[in-house]
Formats: C-alpha cells, sequence, structure tokens
C-alpha cells in the first residue's frame, strides 16, 4: 500500500502545521491502508477459485495501489483525533478504510461518465477492461464490455465500503448515509447542467458542493467527530468543511484547465471537452461573449486549438483570478469556522494548515 500525502503548493498562502498531530495521524492512516489491504486480501482468497473472479476485485485494487490524497481518510481520523478520541479504537481505521473505498467506487463510475481514458497514471477501468476485449477477440463490443465491468467494480467498492461500517453507531450510520444521498444526487447534477448547459454560476456552485465538498471534507470530518462522542462539533466541521469543499472543488476546476495532466494523473482540459458547466466557465461564459460561442458551439466539447483560446479568455477576462479570490474567501471562512469550535489550540492550528494545504494545491 502507498503511504498517503497531501501535494502542496508551496506559495505565501499556507499556515504553520503541528508536526506531533501529523505523526499522530500518520500512524492511524498506516492502519487505513492495512484495513483496506485485509479486505482486499480476504476477497482474493474468497474468489480465487472462480473463471475471472477477481477481475472486478483487481481493478478495485488496482486503483487504491495507484496511490491518491486518501484525503477523505484524513479528514475523518483528524475529526476523530480532534475531538478527543482514543488513536487507538479498532473502529477509525475501518471508517477511514470505508471512505477510501467510497471514493474509489466514484472515481470508477465518475471516469465512465466523463469518458476518461487515465487516472492516477494509469488507464481506467473502462478503458483497461476494453483493451482486455479486443485483445481476446471477444464476442460484442468492447466499449460497452469496458464499462459494464467498471459500473460492476465501482459497485463492489461500493459494498466493501458498507461492509467496514459493520459496527458503527446509528450516528455514524446517518451520517454515512447523508454523504452517499448528496454524492449521488451531486453527480446527477453535474451531469444534468453538462446536458443542459445552463451557465448559472449559483448552480455550478451547488453542484461543486454536493458531488465533491461535501463528501470530500466536511462528512468525514464531522463522521470522525461522531464516532469520538462529540456531536457537538458537526456544526462547526460542517462550517469549516463546507466552504473548504467548495474551495477544493474549485481548486480542483482550476488544475483541469490550467494544469499538467502527468502530474494530476488524469488528462488535463477534460471539463472543457465533456462540456462541465464549472463555476469557471459559468462566470466566463456570462463575462465574454467569445467564451460562449467557443463552449456552446456543437456537442464535441473544446479541444486543441480552442481549448488554448478558453484558457487565455480565462484569464484575460479576470476569471481565473476571480475564482482565485473567491478560493481564498472559502478558505478564510473555514479557518473562521474552526477558530470558533471547541477545539484545542493544537487542533485549532492543524485544521487551519489543512485547509490552506488543500486549497492551493497543485495536482
Amino acid at each position: 500500500m502507498t503511504t498517503p500525502t497531501l501535494t502542496v503548493t508551496r506559495t505565501a498562502r499556507t499556515a504553520p502545521a503541528v508536526p506531533a498531530l501529523r505523526r499522530s495521524r500518520a500512524t492511524v492512516l498506516l492502519e487505513v491502508e492495512k484495513a483496506i489491504g485485509s479486505v482486499l486480501a480476504a476477497e482474493r482468497v474468497r474468489w480465487a477459485g472462480t473463471p475471472q473472479g477477481t477481475v472486478l476485485l483487481d481493478a478495485v485494487g488496482d486503483l487504491v495501489e495507484a496511490g491518491g490524497k486518501r484525503l477523505r481518510p484524513a479528514f475523518c481520523v483528524s475529526g476523530f483525533l480532534a475531538a478527543g478520541g482514543d488513536p487507538a479504537d479498532p473502529m477509525l481505521p475501518r471508517l477511514g478504510a470505508a471512505l477510501e473505498l467510497l471514493h474509489v467506487f466514484a472515481l470508477i463510475h465518475d471516469d465512465v461518465m466523463d469518458g476518461s481514458d487515465r487516472r492516477r497514471g494509469r488507464p481506467t477501468v473502462h478503458v483497461a477492461r476494453a483493451a482486455v476485449h479486443r485483445a481476446a477477440g471477444w464476442r460484442g463490443g468492447a466499449e460497452r464490455y469496458g464499462e459494464n465491468t467498471a459500473i460492476l467494480a465501482g459497485d463492489l467498492a461500493l459494498i466493501y465500503a458498507d461492509r467496514l461500517l459493520a459496527g458503527a453507531g446509528l450516528p455514524v450510520l446517518d451520517e454515512w448515509a447523508e454523504l452517499r444521498s448528496e454524492m449521488v444526487v451531486g453527480q446527477f447534477l453535474d451531469v444534468s447542467v453538462a446536458a443542459a448547459y445552463d451557465a448559472d454560476p449559483e448552480v455550478s456552485r451547488k453542484v461543486a458542493v454536493l458531488k465533491s465538498g461535501a463528501y470530500s471534507i466536511h462528512r468525514p470530518l464531522t463522521i470522525g467527530a461522531l464516532l469520538a462522542g462529540r456531536s457537538d462539533l458537526a456544526p462547526h466541521f460542517a462550517a469549516y468543511g463546507t466552504a473548504l469543499g467548495e474551495a477544493f472543488q474549485l481548486r480542483d476546476d482550476l488544475i483541469d484547465a490550467f494544469g499538467d495532466g502527468e502530474a494530476s494523473g488524469k488528462p488535463a482540459g477534460l471539463d472543457f471537452e465533456q462540456h462541465k458547466m464549472t463555476l469557471l466557465l459559468a462566470l466566463a461564459i456570462r463575462r465574454h461573449p467569445r467564451v460562449r460561442d467557443l463552449v456552446l458551439r456543437g456537442d464535441g466539447g473544446v479541444a486543441g486549438a480552442d481549448a488554448d483560446e478558453l484558457r487565455a479568455l480565462l484569464v484575460d477576462s479576470g476569471v481565473r483570478a476571480e475564482v482565485e479570490e473567491r478560493i481564498d474567501g472559502l478558505v478564510a471562512a473555514s479557518v473562521d469556522a474552526v477558530r470558533r469550535a471547541p477545539l484545542g489550540d493544537d487542533w485549532r492550528q492543524e485544521l487551519t494548515a489543512m485547509a490552506y494545504e488543500v486549497a492551493h494545491r497543485d495536482r
């Protein structure tokens, strides 16, 4: 298993971390990796005698092994430890593992819906399995086979995630249900808004919060606090996580538009190609008529020279700078929320540092 890390852009937008707390969290996150590994190993034994029985399992395991930031387990563990929970609680690594496998489920399905060919530097599940189909000369459509396999692999990751929550208390399970439903509805809105191409910044913001922000930061933090028996922290973590979760997604939009696909491990400019109505594009369409011409014509998305022109317009029109300013404002709001929370000063400082890292990362 890979050791989880956060990749950070080292700019003036930073805050000092608390090394002792980071060491404590890292120790638990290693147990999270072991929990994921145990689930996958047990399933590999279970299905070893079935023809192609480990294909779906291997698809899930390969994506886990490919790395990732482990952002959701990190916030869950932080919420628990900040709430005064015992780091030796055996349920804590299980919750972190469940969150990471839920993320794997979301990534696999998202790649199918987006038609993405690369994830974490490797071929996506549906692309890899379509290639197997072609190489074997099997009957039927290779693309459909690849997509069907990926959907089932994602479903399997979700089943494993749910299984890991066995024995958790009702407050944790209720929060888990909220997380799951928000993520699914947010994904539908993302697909629906892309189809309608509704350039409404408020709608785009709502999609960002539901699709990614809530399940990335707000809910994992709260789940950790609830496991520790600190329901009083829920509103504070909601305020912190909602603001920071939106900043996280806006940074993701900027990375997609302007980032390095080799560094991020996924294709750059995919939002342009897939007609995603991000806040970045929604603001730009309202501000510059040429942006509207570029993104609304035809059904093929924006690529090549048009994508280069669109990036230049996003800068020249001031939209990129506006989104950066919005991110800064959201980070300030999240930091203010954690300052008001009934936490120790060390965890206030650490959650502040995490906010800057998440919002100003480069991949």
